[in-house]
């Protein structure tokens, strides 16, 4: 894809899933020219649902196969589960409070029991995987409901429509698409000598931001940190994980190396986003592990990527790196990104009484080296 191409695919999806937080439908539009009806699963409304039905009554349900797990639902060997939403048990006036609760882990334990449910035995077409791509895109619960409608089927208008190559090209255009927009100098705590660059992708979402500290020689492995950013443990001050401690340390350490870069990622819970993983943080309080908990939710272990700090290293000039980590998949991320990882520099801190669970699972069930 051009860069032209690049910025109106991360628009135009960027748009459709604003759309889908508001509670609105949006239009998937496939190459072959179906058309497929789109509504997010946490935002849906009885309204919207009965309207969505009258244009086809073969709406399904579509989960990712780890929630479909969760709720006793058997697989198809594929990623996404389809349940027809017609033959969901629950009256037309009920339905969409059950396709809410069967979206979100957290409401489990107050709504147990459900079910028997009708799965489509066949492989969920490529649709429905984009369908709920969109739902993950913005930052909403991994599931939604998708309408195939008739080709002659008239559709609201005002309808939000978006491609299904620029859903499937999402990750992409929003990373080749992320370019600096501003820099200062920022002396910061533990490093004085420091400047803050902001990177922005085409559709205007949130920013990424690299602190350079020092002044760090572009042809030797620089020192690297890749900081996701946690809003609880950055800013507040949460025990029940390591990041702010990572932070402010990696900080120090950099400085006192002789300089480096933190890059700090819009990457809120693994990429899952902060009310995505506030619901995580519920189901841990009912004993389910990090891992377990997005999982439940119907996340991957582990959703974030490595393009996008790839490419910010390479727009300042950084190419080779001393990597501040103690994850395994960061290194064989970022290096399948095309930044070479010269060494592994550990990065670990001590547990306290709220996180020790927490760094456990990570350590047995994510290979860290903690």
């Amino acid at each position: 894809m051009t860069q032209l191409s690049h910025t109106a695919a991360a628009i135009a999806v960027d748009r459709a899933g604003h759309e889908l937080r508001r509670g609105r439908p949006v239009l998937l539009v496939m190459a072959d020219g179906e058309r497929i009806l789109v509504l997010a699963a946490e935002t849906l409304t009885e309204a919207m649902l009965a309207q969505a039905m009258q244009l086809s009554q073969n709406g399904t349900l579509a989960l990712t196969a780890s929630r479909a797990a969760v709720l006793h639902i058997g697989p198809t060997g594929d990623d996404t589960i389809l349940l027809p939403v017609a033959e969901l048990p629950a009256t037309d006036a009920e339905r969409a409070t059950l396709i809410r609760d069967l979206a979100d882990a957290s409401r489990d334990l107050s709504a147990p029991l459900r079910g028997p449910f009708t799965r489509i035995k066949a492989a969920a077409p490529e649709s429905a995987r984009l369908a709920v791509k969109l739902a993950k895109t913005a930052y909403l619960l991994p599931a939604a409901i998708h309408v195939p409608l008739a080709r002659d089927a008239a559709v609201p208008d005002g309808l939000q429509s978006v491609s299904g190559a620029a859903v499937a090209a999402y990750d992409l255009a929003e990373a080749e698409t992320l370019m600096p927009v501003s820099q200062a100098r920022l002396p910061v705590a533990d490093a004085e000598n420091a400047r803050l660059y902001a990177f922005r992708p085409a559709d205007g979402r949130q920013e990424h931001f690299a602190l350079v500290i020092g002044d760090p020689d572009p042809t030797k492995p620089v020192l690297a940190r890749l900081h996701s950013e946690c809003f609880t443990g950055d800013l507040l001050g949460s025990l029940r994980c390591d990041c702010g401690e990572q932070l402010r340390g990696a900080i120090r350490t950099i400085n006192e190396a002789g300089g480096g870069v933190l890059l700090y990622l819009a990457q809120e819970g693994r990429g899952i986003g902060l009310v995505n993983k506030l619901r995580a943080y519920q189901l841990q309080d009912q004993g389910f592990d990090t891992i377990e908990a997005n999982q439940r939710i119907g996340f991957d272990a582990d959703e974030r990527w490595f393009l996008p700090a790839a490419r910010m290293l390479q727009r300042l000039g950084f190419t080779t790196v001393r990597l501040l980590t103690n994850n395994p998949e960061k290194v064989k991320g970022l290096e399948a990104c095309g930044i070479a990882v010269a060494e592994r520099v550990p990065h670990k801190f001590p547990s306290n009484a709220h996180n020790e669970a927490y760094l456990a699972a990570k350590r047995k069930r994510s290979g860290h080296y903690l």
